[in-house]
C-alpha cells in the first residue's frame, strides 16, 4: 500500500467516470458483471484506431501512441519510490575514501612533536653533516636497552657506535655488498677490523633519552684508519661519550691483514678528516692476565646470534665477556667511566672462551670506601690465544643509582 501510494504521487493515474461513456473516458470496475465485454470491446475500439493506413496501396506504419507506450513499460517491474533512489552506499565509500586520504596528508605536513624533548625523526638512517666530512644520527634509548640502574648498558652505546660507523659508510654511497666494505674491497675480499678502542663515558643516558651521534674518519699510519664518534644529548647537546678507534684490512678468505690497496685509498681517501682523536691516547701498556688473575669466569662460548655476516664474533660482544668476570660488587656499586681495548685475534663459532678480570692492588681498599677503581682484563681461547686485552676504569654510581640498583636486586638472606 505504501508502495503504491508512492508511485501515485509520481505518476497520477487518470480518472474514469463509471458510464463508460466515451467522451468521459472512463471503464466498469472490474468487479461488476460486464466488464469483461466492455473491455473486449474497448481493446477492439483501440486496435482498429491503431490499425496502419494505406496511401497509395502501401502500408504505413503509424507511430505508438502515448498510451501504448505506457502500457507497454507497464510490463516491466513497477516503478516505485524505493528502486528509484539512487546508490548512496557507493557514494558514501567515495567520500569516506577522500576523507580519509586528505586528513593523512594533513597529518603529514602540520605534524608536530607533542614534547619538547622529542626529535623529529630519530629513527632515521641520519644524514651527512659538516660539509660533507662527518655523518650524525639520533638513536633512542628503549626500554630494553637499559641496565638495572635505569641507565643504557655499555653494549647499547657501543652498538650505536657501531650502527652510526656503518651507516655513514652507506649513505656516502661506498657500500658494496660486505659488512661496511666499499666496492674495491669486495672485489679483494677485505674487510675491516678493528684493534683498539678507547671510549670514555661522562654520563649514562636513561630510558628515553634520544642521542645524538656524530661519526668521522681519518688516517691512521699507512695502512690504517682511524674513526671518532661523539655521542651528546640531543635536546642539551651536552657531550655523554667520545671514542676513539683505530681499523686495518684483512683478507675475508685467507684470514690475515692487509695493506691498503690503491684502488681502495682513492674511494675513502676523501672522507678523512684533518683531526686529532677526540679521545687523548693511553699510552700505557695493557698487561697480559693469568690463572693467577683474582676472577676467572670460564667456559664462555658464543651463540649463533653473536656472528656478523663476516663469520666472526661481533666486537661488541667481547665487551661483554670481558665484564663477565668483573666482581659483582663493582658492577653494584661502581659504573665503567673508561675503557681501553686491544684486539689481537677474531673469534669464531666454535671457540671456547675464558674471561679473566684483576682489580689493581691500589685500588682494592677503594671499593670499601667508595672511591675509583682500576681493572685489568683478559679474554682468552681455552687453548692460552689472546682474543683481547683490556684495562677499564671505574667511578662510584651516583645516590639515586645506587637505590635503584637496591630496589630492583633482592635482599640477601
Amino acid at each position: 500500500m505504501v508502495a503504491t501510494a508512492a508511485t501515485s504521487s509520481f505518476f497520477p493515474v487518470t480518472s474514469r467516470n463509471s458510464g463508460g461513456e466515451a467522451g468521459g473516458g472512463g471503464g466498469i470496475p472490474a468487479s461488476l458483471g460486464g466488464g469483461l465485454k466492455q473491455n473486449h470491446r474497448s481493446a477492439s475500439v483501440k486496435a482498429n484506431a491503431h490499425a496502419p493506413s494505406k496511401i497509395n496501396g502501401t502500408a504505413t506504419k503509424v507511430p505508438k501512441s502515448v498510451d501504448s507506450v505506457k502500457l507497454e513499460s507497464s510490463s516491466t517491474a513497477p516503478r516505485t519510490f524505493i528502486n528509484q533512489l539512487p546508490d548512496w552506499s557507493m557514494l558514501l565509500a567515495a567520500i569516506t575514501t577522500a576523507f580519509l586520504a586528505a586528513e593523512k596528508q594533513w597529518m603529514m605536513l602540520d605534524w608536530k612533536p607533542k614534547r619538547s624533548d622529542v626529535i623529529s625523526d630519530p629513527f632515521g638512517i641520519g644524514r651527512i653533516v659538516q660539509d660533507g666530512l662527518a655523518f650524525r644520527q639520533n638513536f633512542s634509548i628503549r626500554s630494553y636497552e637499559i641496565g638495572a640502574d635505569k641507565t643504557a648498558s655499555i653494549e647499547t652505546l657501543m652498538n650505536h657506535l657501531q650502527e652510526t660507523a656503518l651507516n655513514h659508510v652507506k649513505t656516502a654511497g661506498l657500500l658494496g655488498d660486505g659488512f661496511g666494505s666499499t666496492p674495491e674491497m669486495c672485489k679483494k675480499n677485505l674487510i675491516w677490523v678493528v684493534t683498539r678502542m678507547q671510549v670514555e663515558i661522562d654520563r649514562y643516558p636513561t630510558w628515553g633519552d634520544v642521542v645524538q651521534v656524530d661519526t668521522w674518519v681519518s688516517a691512521s699510519g699507512k695502512n690504517g684508519m682511524r674513526r671518532d664518534w661523539i655521542i651528546r644529548d640531543a635536546n642539551t647537546g651536552e657531550i655523554l661519550t667520545r671514542a676513539s678507534s683505530v681499523w686495518v684490512m684483512m683478507n675475508k678468505v685467507t684470514r690475515r691483514l692487509s695493506k691498503i690497496p690503491e684502488e681502495v685509498r682513492q674511494e675513502i681517501e676523501s672522507y678523512f678528516v684533518n683531526s686529532p682523536p677526540v679521545v687523548e691516547e693511553d699510552n700505557r701498556k695493557l698487561s697480559k692476565l693469568d690463572d693467577t688473575a683474582g676472577h676467572i669466569r670460564r667456559g664462555l662460548s658464543p651463540r649463533w646470534g653473536d656472528l656478523d655476516v663476516n663469520q666472526h664474533v661481533n666486537n661488541v660482544k667481547y665487551i661483554g665477556w670481558l665484564l663477565e668476570s668483573a666482581p659483582q660488587a663493582i658492577l653494584e656499586s661502581h659504573e665503567l667511566r673508561a675503557m681501553t681495548l686491544e684486539y689481537r685475534r677474531e673469534c669464531g663459532k666454535d671457540s671456547v672462551l675464558d674471561s679473566l678480570t684483576d682489580v689493581s692492588a691500589a685500588d682494592i681498599g677503594n671499593l670499601a670506601d667508595g672511591g675509583s677503581l682500576e681493572c685489568k682484563h683478559l679474554l682468552r681461547l681455552e687453548d692460552g690465544g689472546e682474543i683481547v686485552r683490556g684495562r677499564t676504569q671505574w667511578r662510584p654510581k651516583s645516590v639515586n643509582n645506587i637505590g635503584a640498583v637496591n630496589q630492583v636486586l633482592p635482599a640477601e638472606n
